[in-house]
């Protein structure tokens, strides 16, 4: 067993001394974007620092722990606060808690994050279904030793994010007169902002917002057998767009602003599941 096995593993055990609870759905939910977690059902919480050996979130608005509890009668398991790369963690352990919820009996992953717009068509505050992805800008979690437990060697990325599920969340964003973009994330290191140069690029290369996560997840998830869905709350426009230099605050003002649009939309979602 290599070292990256060996750690998912320690981790998972040392979850299943802490609860015994099946989730169906498992979440992540991005920066600002944690007060979701709110309407649950609560079981049971584990913060990250329970877990030997699990990396913290050391990001302002990522509290840092899992929460497991009931949406309707849907069982889910939620990352309230995610690790990121730029947070100087290797890449097997940004994803090693989407690995560990599979390994709990998750079925289904819901991504969230907050990003910048750089669809010239975007406005503040509107989400954006993910309809695929850049990830070419970040090391591959899939690095090194494959885990053949989880997943093959060399897994198809054709259709990464799921229609049947994604065409669910737009149907509930209509019907809810919720405003719904569609398009491609792209992912890069952070944690600095983009130049207005590099946003130009990203806008040729076919990307519609840009953010420091959830490509690399959605890449493990797939590996590990996930139905996978993905949303980003376009919190600011992308650099160079409007003029302005852009701020974590401005994040955080953003998905305070639009929170309860959000948890309607991911509410009615998950029960549908």
């Amino acid at each position: 067993m290599n070292p990256i096995e060996k750690k998912l593993f320690d981790c998972y055990e040392c979850i299943r001394k802490k609860t015994d609870f099946s989730p169906r759905v498992a979440m992540i939910l991005g920066s600002g974007l944690g007060s979701f977690a709110d309407s649950l059902r609560v079981e049971c919480a584990i913060d990250y620092a329970e877990i030997k050996g699990f990396p913290r979130s050391t990001v302002s608005g990522h509290k840092g722990r899992f929460v497991f509890g009931y949406l309707g009668n849907v069982p889910v398991v939620i990352m309230q606060g995610r690790v990121h790369y730029y947070e100087g963690y290797e890449m097997s352990d940004v994803v090693l808690p989407v690995r560990i919820m599979r390994l709990m009996g998750a079925e289904i992953l819901v991504l969230t994050n907050a990003a910048g717009g750089i669809n010239t068509g975007f406005s503040i505050g509107e989400f954006m279904i993910i309809r695929d992805q850049i990830s070419s800008f970040v090391p591959s979690p899939l690095i090194g030793a494959n885990i053949d437990s989880l997943g093959t060697r060399f897994p198809d990325m054709t259709r990464v994010y799921d229609r049947e599920l994604s065409n669910k969340i737009a149907d509930i964003a209509a019907s809810e007169g919720i405003k719904i973009q569609n398009g491609v994330y792209l992912q890069t290191t952070g944690p600095q902002y983009e130049t207005p140069a590099e946003i130009r690029a990203y806008r040729e290369l076919g990307a519609d917002a840009v953010g420091m996560s959830t490509a690399c997840e959605a890449i493990a998830a797939r590996h590990c057998g996930f139905r996978i869905c993905g949303i980003s709350c376009i919190t600011n426009l992308a650099a160079g767009m409007s003029g302005d230099p852009l701020s974590h605050e401005e994040v955080k003002e953003t998905t305070d602003r639009v929170g309860r649009d959000f948890s309607n939309l991911l509410g009615k979602f998950v029960a549908t599941l």
